[in-house]
């Protein structure tokens, strides 16, 4: 029935409640009562948001919204419950977290006892004489390094390959038959960029791989299959919007010299069938063991997935490793270790070379930097590029940022690169007791700079490097604020004065991570001409204590106005008016 009695379907007057309104203009759904935070300047809060087609055609209050309702308009009054936009991750390894989930999984290990009885029940389930491969152990379980030991292995299984990669994917655990299958002595060299882990008295290989060194047992691990990748996607999509996150940035995809990519086959095939529900953006990864000569099959593979519908348009240079194991490139010598500071993993020449011809042709650079050396060297190549290429809309970001010396704070701000860090990192308390004994009590100082990025001007985009990290905004937001593990607030802060405010670590969540990913026209904020990508919340977190915001859940997520987790009776009434 009509809105009104008084009031024309063809044309609603102001006086039936607000600006006129013709019968084309009317939304699909309105969502009123609500508490709207639109993370759009010129207007950050509202009651209520009209939608029409998917997209948001106006954001006001109750009263203007009124003006868009007519009998085929679905109100929803949501009893004054928070509404934000769809959060969007900057940074996730679908593949590896699908993958981490489905062959042996350890992340739910608490001890190595708890590994070891994993993984000689992965052995017992899988018959045959094939390597064991799984994904998820922590470097904090094996002190003061970080490095596990093939004994530990062997005493599950001394006739099959073990072959267990870190959370964080930076190095590969072997047991002795792993080792001998590869053919890995003390007389093996390291490859470039990489390190056979020795005993220091015997030479002898103790069983860890860090970096390149990794690729020595790839050809032992199966390659996953087409099933496989595309079953990974469609968990982390149904993972990823119950969290209330409808966008991400895929951060490493592989691709060969004719620009082909399982990867991104696999986004074409989950897209067609209609289900793929979140923005996706791929990351081309650089290959390290080349140089320039890459370029045009990494332009390639670009382009195809471009017209494959599958958004392509930056590159991730691993351009150092992780600081307990010492791979991570420091400006000065880790402590008590003589002059050992690691070692770039791109030359820092051919870094800027790569960095100016990706920013020349429109594409971000995505610099995964952990040490402090890794992260001046990074910020270089932008300075090269921008300096090269002038002033564009590319928007460069550098990872992880594990230590950022004072003077290069203030360059994020001053290059117009985004600083993308995992907030709930700083809650890691035993990876940063590893962390602090490798680079000393100073430079500790300096561990995920976050605030003082932000007040030297810079810009922060959140993406929690899934499954490294848990993906929950929420619980990232509270540990971005608090610098304490989530709900803890007698846990002691890792530098509570890097913690930044509630907008800022909102804005981190959603707009800013809209721009890294090169959907800020689409998404990322409230406002009219965007796509609906909505969160309604239980809690509204502006009136929780801050210890509590982690608790808060996301009730429904919209994508494109359409929910893809939760459902209308679970956040208020909804009907025809």
């Amino acid at each position: 029935m009509p809105r009104s009695g008084g009031c024309a379907l063809a044309v609603l007057l102001a006086a039936c409640g607000g600006t006129a309104t013709t019968e084309s203009q009317l939304a699909d759904l309105v969502i009123t009562n609500a508490r709207v935070y639109t993370v759009d300047d010129a207007n950050p809060w509202a009651q209520a948001v009209a939608i029409k087609d998917g997209k948001i055609v106006a954001v006001g209050t109750n009263g203007e919204m009124a003006a868009y309702g007519g009998s085929g308009t679905r109100t929803v009054d949501v009893g004054g419950r928070l509404v934000l936009p769809a959060f969007g991750d900057a940074h996730a390894h679908p593949l590896f977290g699908g993958l981490s989930r489905s062959r042996c999984p350890l992340h739910e290990g608490k001890s190595i006892e708890d590994y070891q009885a994993t993984i000689a029940k992965c052995v017992a389930d899988t018959p045959g004489d094939g390597a064991i491969y799984g994904i998820g152990w922590s470097d904090a379980l094996f002190p003061p390094s970080g490095i596990p030991r093939k004994e530990v292995l062997d005493k599950v299984s001394t006739t099959r390959p073990l072959i267990f990669e870190s959370t964080g994917g930076h190095t590969y655990w072997l047991n002795s038959k792993a080792l001998e299958v590869a053919k890995i002595t003390r007389d093996t060299k390291n490859p470039p960029n990489g390190t056979i882990d020795r005993d220091p008295a015997t030479g002898e290989p103790v069983g860890s791989l860090q970096e390149a060194a990794m690729d020595l047992v790839k050809s032992m691990i199966p390659a996953p299959t087409a099933t496989e990748i595309e079953n990974s996607i469609l968990y982390v999509a149904d993972h990823f919007n119950s969290l209330g996150i409808v966008g991400w940035n895929d951060a490493g995809v592989e691709f060969d010299d004719d620009g082909g990519s399982p990867m991104i086959d696999a986004y074409k095939a989950v897209k067609d069938a209609g289900k793929l529900t979140s923005y996706v953006t791929v990351s081309l990864k650089w290959k390290n063991e080349r140089g320039m000569d890459q370029l045009p099959s990494l332009l390639k593979a670009a382009e195809r997935a471009n017209a494959l519908g599958i958004p392509t348009h930056t590159v991730k240079f691993y351009v150092d490793g992780v600081i307990p194991q010492k791979t991570a490139y420091m400006l000065a010598p880790y402590e008590n270790s003589g002059r050992e500071r690691g070692t770039p993993q791109i030359a820092p020449d051919t870094l800027k070379q790569a960095a100016t011809a990706v920013d020349a042709r429109g594409m971000h650079a995505f610099f995964h930097a952990i040490g402090d050396g890794g992260v001046r060297i990074s910020l270089d190549a932008v300075e090269a590029a921008r300096k090269a290429n002038g002033a564009k809309d590319t928007y460069h970001m550098v990872t992880h940022l594990n230590v950022v010396d004072p003077a290069d704070q203030p360059r994020f701000g001053n290059l117009n690169t985004f600083a993308q860090f995992q907030p709930t990192w700083a809650s890691w308390y035993d990876y940063m007791d590893l962390t602090v004994a490798a680079i000393g009590p100073k430079r500790s100082e300096y561990i995920y700079p976050a605030g003082s990025i932000v007040r030297a001007g810079g810009k922060l985009a959140y993406g929690a490097d899934w499954p490294v990290g848990g993906a929950n905004p929420l619980e990232g937001i509270e540990v971005a604020m608090t610098r304490r593990t989530a709900g803890q607030p007698d846990a002691k802060p890792l530098l509570p004065d890097e913690g930044v405010s509630l907008e800022d670590a909102i804005r981190s969540h959603t707009i800013n991570v809209a721009y890294v990913n090169g959907l800020q026209k689409l998404t990322g904020s409230i406002v009219k001409g965007k796509n609906a990508d909505l969160v309604i919340l239980d809690n509204d977190i502006f009136k929780l204590p801050v210890h509590e915001i982690s608790k808060a859940k996301v009730t429904l997520t919209l994508f494109k106005g359409e929910p893809v987790s939760g459902d209308w009776a679970s956040v208020g009434s909804a009907g025809s008016k």
